[in-house]
C-alpha cells in the first residue's frame, strides 16, 4: 500500500493556504496518510480540500481502477490523474442545463418531456406520458418504472439496460408509468440522459462540446473526458472524467453562485433554484436539480455530487468550503461509507475555527 502525495505545486488558479491559515488543525494531511496506510480507508484515490477559494488539502494514493466499468489496474494517482465521477457527472449535466436554459436554447421546466421528441408519435399520443415535464426530469420524480438498485454489473438494472438498447431514448421515454409524475423520487440515471439530449438537440452541438466551451473552459478546465456509450452518445448520467482539482472548481463556482474571475458561467438564479429542496430522496437527504441536498447536525445545509464507488464533491456554504473525494469502491453498497469517514473523521473534526 503506497503512501499518500502531497502536492506542492498547485496551478497558478488556485492558490494555497496551510491548513491553520485556513482555519485547521495543522496534522490534517497527515492524519489521512496515517489513515489509509492502516488500512482504514481502503480504496481511496485522492481528497482536494477548498476554503475561502484556497487550496487547503491535496492527497494522492495509489490503487485499482476503472474507466467507466473497464479495469485499468493499479494507477499511482497524482494531480494530474483524471477520474470517473461516474454520477457526479449528472450534476454537471444539471448545470449544463441551466446554462441552455438561460440561453433559451433548452425548453422551459413546465415543458412536456416527450413533446420534445416527435420522433416517437406513439409515445406522444399518451396523455400520462405528455404530462412528465422537464421539471420531473430534472428532480427525478417522472414516475415511470425504473430501478437502478441492481448493481452496475447487471444488465437488469434499467441504466446499464439503457446503454444496450437501440435507442437510449426512446427507452426511456416508453417505461411504463407506475405512478403520477412529481410524486415520488427514484433514482434515474435515464432521467440525466434526457436532458443531456434535449442540451444537445437545442444547442445544435453535442453536450461534451456544450459543456466544453460554456462551462469548462471559462473554468480553465482542459483535461476533460467523457465516456461515451455504445451508441457513441455521451454517458451524460456517468460517463464524465476530471482531475479531481478541476472537479473542485465546480464545487467552488457553486459556492460563488456561479461567478468564476468576475464571469457569470451558470446563472445564480440557476443555482439557487437547483439546491432547493424539491423532494425527499433517501437517509434523510432532499434531491434538488440534480443535486444531493442535506442538512448537518447543526441545521447548516450542504449540497453534493455522489458517484458510484465513493465519488464525492460536497460543498459547505456555511464554511465556504469544498471537499472532493475520489476512490475505487465502485459498485459496492457500502461505498459511501469510506467517503463519509474522510469527511466526518478527519476533515470535520479537523476545524479549528469557522
Amino acid at each position: 500500500m503506497a503512501s499518500g502525495y502531497g502536492c506542492s505545486h498547485p496551478p497558478s488558479t488556485w492558490p494555497t493556504a496551510t491548513p491553520v491559515e485556513a482555519g485547521f488543525k495543522p496534522a490534517l494531511g497527515e492524519s489521512l496518510d496515517a489513515a489509509y496506510a492502516a488500512g482504514e480507508l481502503e480504496g481511496l484515490h485522492g481528497v482536494v480540500l477548498i476554503r475561502h477559494g484556497k487550496l487547503v488539502l491535496e492527497r494522492y494514493y495509489r490503487g485499482e481502477d476503472e474507466i467507466w466499468g473497464r479495469s485499468i489496474g493499479e494507477v499511482a494517482f497524482d494531480a494530474q490523474t483524471r477520474h470517473d465521477l461516474r454520477s457526479v457527472s449528472k450534476s454537471i449535466v444539471g448545470l449544463l442545463y441551466g446554462i441552455a436554459l438561460e440561453a433559451g436554447q433548452v425548453p422551459a421546466l413546465d415543458a412536456s418531456v416527450v413533446a420534445q421528441f416527435p420522433q416517437y408519435p406513439d409515445l406522444m399520443a399518451d396523455p400520462a406520458r405528455r404530462a412528465i415535464t422537464v421539471e420531473h426530469v430534472l428532480t427525478m420524480t417522472t414516475g415511470m418504472e425504473w430501478n437502478e438498485d441492481l448493481p452496475y454489473t447487471d444488465r437488469r438494472n434499467s441504466e446499464v439496460a439503457m446503454e444496450y438498447a437501440e435507442d437510449r431514448y426512446r427507452f426511456v421515454l416508453e417505461q411504463p408509468i407506475v405512478q403520477p409524475p412529481g410524486r415520488d423520487w427514484d433514482y434515474n440515471g435515464g432521467a440525466t440522459a434526457l436532458l443531456g439530449k434535449l442540451i444537445a438537440d437545442g444547442s445544435g452541438r453535442d453536450l461534451v462540446a456544450f459543456a466544453e466551451e460554456r462551462l469548462f473552459a471559462p473554468l480553465g478546465i482542459t483535461d476533460v473526458e467523457w465516456t461515451r456509450g455504445f451508441d457513441g452518445e455521451p454517458a451524460a448520467a456517468s460517463g464524465l472524467r476530471l482531475r479531481p482539482r478541476d472537479l473542485a472548481k465546480i464545487g467552488q463556482l457553486m459556492l460563488e453562485k456561479g461567478r468564476w474571475e468576475g464571469r457569470q458561467v451558470v446563472p445564480a438564479a440557476w443555482i439557487e433554484a437547483s439546491h432547493r429542496p424539491r423532494i425527499e430522496s433517501v437517509e434523510g437527504l432532499s434531491y434538488g436539480y440534480q443535486w444531493w441536498l442535506g442538512v448537518n447536525q447543526a441545521g447548516k445545509p450542504w449540497q453534493a455530487g455522489f458517484g458510484n464507488g465513493g465519488q464525492r464533491l460536497w460543498i459547505f456554504p456555511h464554511l465556504d468550503a469544498v471537499l472532493v473525494v475520489m476512490a475505487g469502491n465502485y459498485n459496492q453498497p457500502d461505498a459511501w461509507k469510506m467517503s463519509l469517514k474522510v469527511l466526518t473523521e478527519h476533515i470535520s473534526p479537523a476545524i479549528d475555527r469557522l
